[in-house]
This record gives C-alpha cells, sequence and structure tokens, in this order.
C-alpha cells in the first residue's frame, strides 16, 4: 500500500461518505470510524483517508474532534440557493442583493457565431462579454459568462456591473425583459472555473445557457452559467391537470418565498 495520496481513490470514498451523510444513513451526531479503519476497510493509505475526511470538513458534514475522532454534522439544512424553473426572469435582482458579486473580466469583443445566432444580432454587430462569480455567504456557487449587444452594454460601466445585477441595469436604460429560453445540463469543471469555484478540477457542475428577448424578439441577453450542485439546485412546482387518459404533469404558480430566506435564480 503506498503512502502517497491518491486523489481518485480519495475522491471515490468522499463521495460514498458523503451519500451516506445526506441521505441519512450517517446521522448527525454518529462517529465515523477511525482513519486506520477506514484505510483497512477500503484499502487506502491513511493519507488518502485523510484526504477524503478533510473534503467532507470542507463542506461542514463532519467535525473532527482531536483525541475523540471524526463525527457528521450533517447537511446544513436547507441548500442556500434554490432557482424556480418556470419562474425564469422574477426575482432575479433580489438574488443580487441577496449574494455577492466578484467580477473577472469585462470586454468589448466580436461575437462568436453561437452568440451572435442565439441574440439575432445584425452582421458585424459586437458584445459585451463579462465573467462573474457569485458568491453566498462568502462562499462561490455560480460561474458566469454574459454576452449583450454592444448597444445594451454600452448603457452601463464596469464598476456598474460589479455592484448591480445585470437585469436591473438593463432596466434602467429601458431595455425589457420580455421572455427567455433556458437549457439545462452537466458537465466537469475545468482549471479556470475549478480555480474560481473552489473546486478540483473535473467536479461536476450544473450547466445552464439562457437568452432573454425583449418584446420585439431581439435578443438582449445570452448567459452561460456554472453552478455549484452542493450549493444550487433547481425546483419547479407542478399540478397534475388534463381530463382522465390524459392527465399531466403542468408547471404551477410557485408559493412566495422570502427572497433574503430562499434566494432566486442569480443573473
Amino acid at each position: 500500500m503506498t503512502s502517497a495520496i491518491e486523489p481518485h481513490k480519495a475522491r471515490r470514498l468522499y463521495l460514498l461518505l458523503r451519500d451516506q451523510i445526506t441521505s441519512g444513513r450517517l446521522p448527525p451526531g454518529a462517529r465515523l470510524p477511525g482513519e486506520p479503519a477506514l484505510a483497512a476497510e477500503h484499502g487506502l493509505a491513511r493519507v488518502t483517508v485523510r484526504r477524503a475526511l478533510d473534503l467532507l470538513a470542507g463542506e461542514e458534514l463532519v467535525r473532527r474532534r482531536p483525541g475523540s475522532g471524526t463525527f457528521v454534522q450533517g447537511p446544513a439544512g436547507a441548500r442556500p440557493v434554490v432557482g424556480d424553473l418556470p419562474n425564469l426572469l422574477s426575482g432575479l435582482i433580489a438574488m443580487g442583493r441577496a449574494t455577492g458579486v466578484r467580477l473577472l473580466s469585462f470586454e468589448y469583443v466580436a461575437a462568436p457565431a453561437a452568440i451572435a445566432e442565439a441574440l439575432l444580432l445584425e452582421p458585424g454587430e459586437r458584445v459585451q462579454r463579462s465573467v462573474r462569480v457569485r458568491l453566498i455567504d462568502g462562499q462561490p456557487f455560480s460561474y458566469l459568462t454574459t454576452h449583450v449587444p454592444e448597444r445594451v452594454g454600452l448603457s452601463y460601466s464596469e464598476a456598474d456591473l460589479a455592484a448591480t445585477p445585470l437585469l436591473e441595469l438593463m432596466e434602467r436604460s429601458g431595455v425589457i425583459a420580455d421572455r427567455a429560453t433556458q437549457a439545462i445540463g452537466a458537465t466537469l469543471a475545468g482549471p479556470e472555473v475549478a480555480q474560481a469555484l473552489d473546486l478540483e478540477v473535473g467536479s461536476a457542475l450544473i450547466d445552464l445557457t439562457r437568452v432573454v428577448f425583449d418584446p420585439s424578439g431581439r435578443g438582449v441577453e445570452h448567459l452561460h452559467a456554472l453552478y455549484r450542485p452542493d450549493r444550487y439546485a433547481f425546483q419547479m412546482d407542478l399540478l397534475r391537470t388534463g381530463d382522465a387518459g390524459e392527465r399531466r404533469w403542468t408547471p404551477a404558480v410557485p408559493r412566495p418565498v422570502k427572497p433574503e430566506t430562499r434566494p432566486r435564480s442569480p443573473n
């Protein structure tokens, strides 16, 4: 057995224990087996086990008590950020006020072909591109890359975007966000995103792309967002509708929630 840390094996043990904790199989207050016992059970070096426990402690799922052992703390209640799927646009400004933002880049560039097509831009029309990291309770949870048409971007400054939610800036300039299309998938964190979100390279992320249009049908924002799944979740309220034999689930108006206790999807 090697004495070197084996990152992949450490992550595998971390995920195994994390699943047992979040599912309730290891309840809050339970004492985990010691490092030697875990190493023997899983055929790992103690330093590899220690790395897995460090990852759990970093998420505050366990607490290390010198001389006593490692104890389960359990998930810290509801997820701190929950996005409402059917209600894409309302609450975005409140979300911006409930969280912090770190502006990583701000520039005007030629629109990539896919962005120009999605926003229905005129040939040669440039875009304002920004990259931001959003934080809640000082912890990063989303990595946002936004493209807006130059005509929209010129209405606010880099300092404005670092301090004010984008939709609020757009509304101040008279832009109306009327409708949006949205696609959600999954991806893995590359080096740049992993560093920004305080993750290991290759960590799983929620991948969201949203395109916002004004009442005339012109695209006003293209958002590509990557979320830490341990700090962000999507929610949809549903109603059972239709006649017998054709019953189906239909999006429902969500119950109102105070922004400070459950912020909406950020922009």
